[in-house]
């Protein structure tokens, strides 16, 4: 076998698993939308049929990862060809948590649906998968393109997913304090949208591994977070005490 024909092979394999990882992206994402999409049309059909597609994304991690460990016996790669391997391990990884967060808020949306009294959903939970969705996709693409910079950008980009949680939060808080027969439904709304931002964090976490898998450095500054709800009070409306002379 020659030398050059080796190479065209291990370059077939890398192609190989940015294919795969490019597959499960797309499957993920459609897992997402499919759950917002249940969540808002209260359809608990949709919602099992995200839950039992969740299955293939994780048939399709174990996939990925055997290639990746049978590249990395018989190639035995080093340095950028090694990170690159190592890359695609992690990202199925995180993409097949990434599923996990859309299938679990797919079961919450059946439980909404069985609630009475219903609450309305906000409109920041579809914008926060929205804003989601797209740090997903560029993350991809910043993977197969080997960006660096772009790879940046979405780490940079994950404050706004963050500052649309810190409302959310807080409005939803709100509604439970005023009425507690919602409490239950905001609480699987709370979830759903921790889903959401947790979501967004596993996108930076591509983005660094993008960035370590081109450059071969970290991201040195740190990481801009703007999740605040681990401090978060609401304070309780305390009515005025009544004037006038008292007996």
């Amino acid at each position: 076998m020659t030398k050059d024909h080796i190479v065209s092979s291990y370059d077939i394999d890398l192609k190989s698993l940015k294919a795969g990882i490019a597959r499960m992206a797309g499957m993920v994402d459609d897992e997402i939308a499919g759950a917002i999409d249940a969540l808002l049309k209260r359809n608990s059909d949709a919602a099992h049929a995200v839950v039992i597609s969740d299955k293939a994304v994780d048939t399709l991690e174990i996939e990925i990862e055997q290639d990746a460990t049978t590249i990395l016996a018989l190639r035995q790669p080093v340095a950028e060809d090694l990170r690159q391997v190592l890359a695609a391990l992690k990202i199925s990884g995180i993409l097949e948590r990434v599923g996990d967060f859309a299938a679990n808020i797919a079961k919450r949306s059946t439980v909404l649906n069985r609630h009475t009294p219903g609450v309305k959903v906000q409109p920041t939970l579809p914008e926060m998968a929205r804003r989601v969705r797209t740090l997903l996709q560029d993350a991809l693409d910043a993977y197969l393109d080997e960006d660096a910079e772009k790879a940046r950008d979405v780490w940079l980009a994950d404050r706004h997913v963050d500052e649309l949680y810190n409302s959310l939060f807080r409005e939803l808080l709100t509604y439970m304090m005023e009425d507690p027969r919602v409490i239950t439904p905001c609480t699987h709304l709370l979830f759903i949208a921790k889903n959401l931002e947790r979501m967004g964090d596993h996108a930076t976490n591509i983005a660094e591994i993008v960035h370590f898998t081109v450059t071969g450095q970290p991201i040195e500054d740190s990481r801009p977070k703007g999740d605040d709800t681990s401090y978060a009070m609401v304070v309780p409306h305390t009515p005025p005490e009544p004037t006038g002379n008292r007996s």
